[in-house]
């Protein structure tokens, strides 16, 4: 069996890696005709998404990146609300992870390589086609195709393989926020190492982190009601950034102004969007994965762990059923649920950072009845999310789960 997987980011290249463990063969087709080394910012990878890794035999603590345990929690004013883990250490210790996205598609396409899997760029995907012969057939934009037995969307979420599979799917909705960040140094700041300081600011949402290198990573979600085009976000000079930055952030008790000036270079901003439900993940020798599928806002803090529980399960599936519908079928049966309930939690805690005037003292308030709540009962409402196990050993049969993904 030979897959064709359509993009070389995180979706893409853990699905190589997944099938390579399950004994089948795949190619890596990414549009850019370089790798994505130095591109974006940072993420966090959470423990389910570190435990799935760890499944396909990728040694978590050589991606780079540092140990982010706990998280806390602030008012505006200043006041801190809780602190908690960021999800309970897995068995052999590891914690979730926070790491700079390109090093992470960097350490992953050098696994991928040094797996013997092939990777190649400059090819954007214009169309695919079923043949007869039970084949898929992908057509790239310099002309040249390529002929598997199943394709696999792994191209984000403006993918050109879920439109294949279904052109009237809807398009993603943007979710009324905008993402900046950088890097500051010369600057001490209060809290621990790895431990991520989020502010539920009077104007805006920020976010820091103290690095074991002394730098200090952030981001921020200015409010935005009407998604900004390509050109529009190009326009906004560095300069302007902070100046804006620093205007938001004028009234609150944190750090977030000094951690701006501090920064050299601010990233520029992108639109924050996800995708709610997409109807028809698969269709004859095709399946989307990852954000092609179910973009989740990055404040559910899942995307990353989301793509890499959906590569090792889909790898499991064809792995285990000699039937590539049935496979596909009990892919989605595993998946959908979970996928579309995290989109929905991410979706909410979005909708926090931007409440105006009144929703910010009614959010205020409702936050300190949650986890004054919490706190006495000693319990994370998010427990869920990271309580799910995907295990490599056991086996699917005809969509049932024997011992696949579980509760931990």
């Amino acid at each position: 069996m030979k897959a064709l997987i359509i993009g070389g980011g995180i979706a893409g290249t853990v699905s190589a890696i997944a099938l390579r463990k399950a004994g089948i063969e795949s190619v890596v087709f990414e549009s850019f005709d370089r790798s994505a080394d130095g591109v974006g910012a940072f993420l966090t990878l959470a423990v389910n998404g570190i435990e799935a890794l760890q499944a396909i035999d990728i040694d978590t603590a050589r991606l780079g990146g540092f140990a982010t345990p706990r998280m806390a929690l602030h008012l505006g004013n200043g006041k801190q609300l809780v602190e908690f883990t960021n999800g309970p250490p897995l068995a052999n210790g590891a914690t979730a992870q926070t790491i700079q996205r390109g090093a992470l598609y960097g350490a992953l396409r050098d696994e991928a390589i040094r797996r013997g899997i092939r990777i190649d760029y400059g090819k954007r995907l214009v169309s695919a086609r079923c043949t007869s012969a039970g084949k898929v057939i992908a057509v790239f934009a310099d002309g040249s195709e390529e002929e598997g037995d199943l394709l696999i969307g792994a191209d984000g979420l403006h993918s050109r393989v879920r439109e294949i599979i279904n052109p009237n799917v809807p398009g993603a909705r943007y979710v009324g926020l905008l993402n900046t960040g950088g890097y500051a140094r010369g600057i001490t700041v209060p809290g621990q190492v790895g431990t991520m300081q989020m502010y539920f600011g009077k104007r805006c949402f920020f976010c820091y982190l103290p690095a074991p290198n002394g730098e200090v990573w952030w981001f921020a979600n200015p409010a935005r009601a009407k998604e900004l085009s390509k050109a529009e976000l190009q326009a906004i000079t560095p300069a302007q950034w902070r100046a804006e930055l620093c205007d938001l952030f004028a009234k609150d008790a944190s750090p977030a102004v000094d951690l701006i000036r501090a920064t050299d270079e601010i990233l520029a901003g992108w639109n924050t969007y996800d995708m709610p439900t997409v109807p028809i993940w698969h269709k004859e020798r095709m399946i989307i994965i990852g954000d092609a599928a179910h973009a989740t806002s990055p404040s559910s803090g899942q995307g990353a762990s989301m793509a890499i529980e959906d590569a090792v399960v889909l790898a499991k599936c064809l792995r285990d059923e000699a039937d590539i519908d049935v496979a596909f079928a009990a892919y989605e049966l595993l998946r959908r649920e979970r996928v579309e309930r995290i989109v929905a939690q991410g979706k909410k805690n979005g909708d926090s950072k931007t409440p105006g005037l009144l929703g910010r003292a009614i959010r205020d308030l409702a936050l300190r009845l949650i986890f004054s709540r919490q706190r006495s009962n000693r319990k994370d409402p998010m427990q869920w999310i990271f309580d799910h196990h995907v295990a490599w050993d056991g086996a699917t049969k005809d969509g049932a789960i024997l011992n696949g993904a579980t509760a931990r």
